[in-house]
């Protein structure tokens, strides 16, 4: 559910069998980096893996000037996606027509900054942390802030912290995982499905209704009255009696009825 920079490290969702269907409800939560900003050297790639395209002195900055720019970045701003990225253009890579030297630039997109806070300062470089919207490429807030500075920068180091909802405490490294699968224990790092969207809320169905979603049947929102009366989120979790996921779901805009997303109709629910 997602990628990380070649450089990067940390929180990499991975569904596996029926759960690749929840893959896309998960590539767009929130996100939470720690991430380096080194000032001074601008790169092609806008990180450390490119090649210095610019150098300049970063001067007497002092740590009010530092902190007055990030605090400039919070919120929403219109961001340049970089060359360097998975993005498509004609279905292939933008980093692929990069790399080939024909640069094909993404016009600017709205993401937000939900906060963004300095850990330490140690010219040339400062650590801090940023909670963004999907999307947000933090090497470009990087060189962002870098001509805002006016001494440029690029991305010195990247780590995911957070990925819709879960931490990098709960992670686990593949040398780990292979360990774990040799072992035969891997099935208990596995999360089931009605845990895994934690951003999205859940709605337990009684027996006749969990028969109606399984087989597809449509379902009017005076089934569902509970959910209605709490504002009526855009997704919805629907689950049997068991606590297992039977369907993803969202009322519909314009009709009296409950609108699927993805479902499951078998009675295994554990993947």
């Amino acid at each position: 559910a997602g990628t990380l920079d070649p450089q990067a490290t940390g929180v990499l969702i991975c569904c596996i069998n029926r759960a690749t269907k929840l893959a896309r409800f998960l590539l767009y939560g929130r996100k939470k980096y720690l991430a380096v900003l080194q000032l001074g050297h601008e790169t092609d790639t806008q990180d450390a893996t490119g090649e210095i395209i610019a150098t300049h002195d970063v001067g007497p900055i002092t740590d009010k000037q530092i902190r007055e720019a990030f605090k400039q970045f919070e919120g929403g701003y219109r961001q340049t996606p970089p060359a360097f990225s998975a993005l498509k253009h004609k279905g292939q890579p933008l980093y692929k027509y990069a790399r080939r030297g024909k640069v094909v630039q993404k016009p600017p997109r709205d993401i937000d900054i939900e906060s963004l806070q300095i850990g330490s300062i140690d010219l040339p470089c400062i650590q801090f942390e940023v909670a963004c919207t999907a999307g947000t490429y933090v090497r470009t807030l990087c060189t962002d802030i870098g001509k805002k500075l006016g001494c440029g920068g690029h991305l010195k180091a990247l780590r995911r912290l957070e990925s819709s909802g879960f931490s990098i405490d709960e992670a686990i490294s593949m040398p780990d995982c292979l360990k774990l699968s040799e072992a035969g224990m891997l099935s208990e790092r596995i999360v089931p499905m009605a845990d895994a969207l934690r951003n999205i809320p859940g709605y337990v169905v009684n027996k006749t209704l969990t028969d109606k979603v399984k087989h597809g049947r449509m379902l009017i929102k005076n089934d569902l009255p509970g959910l209605m009366a709490a504002n009526s989120p855009e997704l919805f979790k629907l689950l049997d009696s068991d606590n297992k996921l039977i369907a993803v779901a969202g009322v519909h805009k314009t009709e009296n009825r409950i609108k699927y997303h993805c479902g499951f109709n078998t009675e295994s629910m554990q993947l």
